[in-house]
């Protein structure tokens, strides 16, 4: 696979930490970039551990393991201290799947097929499940307006990201366990195997193992470097937390989800594409971003709280809402597709203005 190519990014990266540790940039560029072959490496592992392990246990692995990368980076920048760059990555990651992941392969597919279908019952249920999430960031986000209480508001957000949690667990049992014929191809493995190559199952569970360890400890190193660089970059380059977090630091943990939902688009197989792009936005905003609230009180120099900034609200909200108009008729087009792409470049390019 190409992208194992850039696994000689992570001694370059190394190299430059002790040798070169005044170039930011550079420093920030290799890091990033050997991160995209260790986060496919992850997913990758999960997906065989998920295949041996049957259907109900394999799917809670994907749920569970698939935003892995993501949530390492973001653990890393909040022992930093970088809270309104994890609250960014957390939109973007968000935003990410639903517009730039699954338009990429709505454009990809539409491209070789007139018009592809998935199941909108499915689709409905987890874009009921990201206005969920939008609702709980609106509402600490309105407390502190109207409150600014910052006491109250740790722990308005706490409580609510236990609630977020029990009802990411509840959808995990209505996906696998009591309605999982709606979400046919949401925790399937991402990645098919080559023909001809033969399933060795005791060989291979020890491989998958040991692979998704080193490739956790390696991003892990990574992320660790990669933040090292990051705020100094952001200082040098006049570059705003929002932009880096939302459109740089979060499109490396989705670049494994980007090449599966667009290779499960180009076979045909769009209900898979949009399990792998949305569930993925489920991922994060009911697992993912609870999970980094109730773990910094424990880790770093503060609480983060889920009073996000309303531009990261708004961004979460205006995507949850044209990504649910568009999945709700079942039906993807490469014109759809583009429409998804231009609201993410419109995004992107807004907030790389902003003023820092």
């Amino acid at each position: 696979m190409w992208m194992n190519l850039l696994l000689i990014f992570v001694p370059i990266a190394i190299a430059l930490e002790f040798l070169a540790s005044d170039h930011h940039l550079l420093i920030f560029i290799a890091s990033s970039l050997a991160i995209l072959p260790l986060a496919g490496r992850m997913s990758h592992a999960t997906e065989q551990l998920a295949e041996r392990m049957g259907e109900a246990v394999g799917g809670l692995l994907n749920a569970t393991f698939g935003n892995a990368a993501e949530l390492i980076i973001a653990l890393v920048a909040l022992r930093a201290g970088l809270h309104q760059v994890v609250e960014a990555s957390i939109v973007g990651s968000i935003v990410g799947n639903m517009l730039l992941v699954f338009g990429a392969a709505m454009l990809a597919g539409g491209i070789r097929y007139p018009e592809q279908s998935f199941n909108p019952r499915g689709a409905r249920s987890q874009a009921t499940m990201l206005i969920l999430s939008a609702i709980a960031l609106i509402l600490p986000a309105s407390f502190e307006a109207v409150e600014g209480t910052t006491a109250v508001l740790y722990r308005l957000s706490a409580w609510i990201s236990i609630a977020l949690l029990v009802v990411y667990a509840l959808y995990l049992v209505f996906s696998l366990v009591t309605h999982p014929a709606l979400f046919r191809g949401a925790y399937e493995a991402k990645a098919v195997a080559p023909e001809g190559v033969e399933d060795q199952p005791s060989s291979s569970v020890a491989r998958a193992i040991a692979i998704l360890a080193a490739a956790t400890v390696g991003t892990a190193w990574m992320s660790e470097i990669m933040v090292g660089a990051l705020g100094p970059m952001m200082r040098d380059y006049a570059l705003s937390d929002i932009f880096v977090g939302a459109f740089v630091v979060a499109i490396l943990g989705n670049a494994a989800e980007h090449a599966s939902a667009i290779t499960a688009a180009l076979r045909n197989r769009m209900d898979l594409s949009f399990s792998i792009a949305v569930g993925s936005s489920v991922q994060v905003a009911l697992f993912v971003a609870p999970v980094l609230v109730l773990t910094s009180h424990f880790l770093g120099p503060a609480p983060m709280d889920l009073a996000f900034r309303p531009a990261l609200v708004l961004m979460v909200v205006l995507s949850v809402l044209v990504t649910a108009q568009m999945a709700s008729d079942g039906h993807a087009d490469w014109f759809k597709g583009t429409q998804l792409l231009i609201v993410y470049l419109a995004l992107a390019l807004t907030f790389f203005f902003l003023p820092r």
